[in-house]
């Protein structure tokens, strides 16, 4: 089984671009969690919902990791809510980190926010570059940090498409 991530700020085609690789590789893909968790609630995230949220997604992750596809995509992992977390409240519960730097992935596709336009829909709040770039940035350290495999997908739609599907090529090739 190959594990691949979507990750970084929003708006840059995280879902979007999951669902192309599905179509194109078929496999497993797991959605982020927390958008269906704050049409369900019909509110802001507060911080106590930061931990609901990361066992939920990572139960999602588990139960497609379960099935045992040659591809499993994940929308996104925890690094997201650590990131928000930190964004937003100014803290993140501690074990979330230590529970991701336990898990393997093999390849993260860190998407940038430049080269395309942030689209609101409802659930977004930054809808400035300089935010998403700080995002996108810190993604990036973590990663770097962590010694994970990741390849920076920025350009135009058709552009992340492509190198994104070249990728995942290569991810399941090896």
């Amino acid at each position: 089984m190959k594990v691949l991530v979507l990750t970084g700020p929003e708006s840059s085609g995280k879902s979007w671009l999951a669902e192309e690789i599905q179509r194109h590789f078929g496999g497993v893909r797991v959605g982020e969690y927390v958008r269906q968790f704050i049409d369900e609630v019909q509110r802001d995230t507060c911080y106590a919902d930061i931990d609901v949220i990361a066992r939920e997604q990572l139960a999602r992750e588990d139960a497609a990791r379960s099935l045992k596809p040659a591809l499993l995509i994940l929308d996104t992992h925890l690094l997201s809510n650590i990131l928000w977390s930190r964004t937003l409240f100014n803290d993140c519960p501690a074990w979330l980190e230590t529970a991701l730097a336990e898990r393997q992935y093999d390849l993260h596709l860190l998407l940038s926010p430049e080269g395309v336009e942030w689209i609101g829909d409802g659930q977004r709040c930054q809808p400035a570059l300089g935010e998403r770039q700080a995002f996108f940035e810190a993604s990036r350290q973590w990663l770097v940090a962590h010694g994970q495999p990741f390849e920076v997908m920025g350009g135009s739609w058709s552009y992340r498409s492509e190198r994104a599907l070249q990728q995942v090529a290569q991810l399941i090739n090896d």
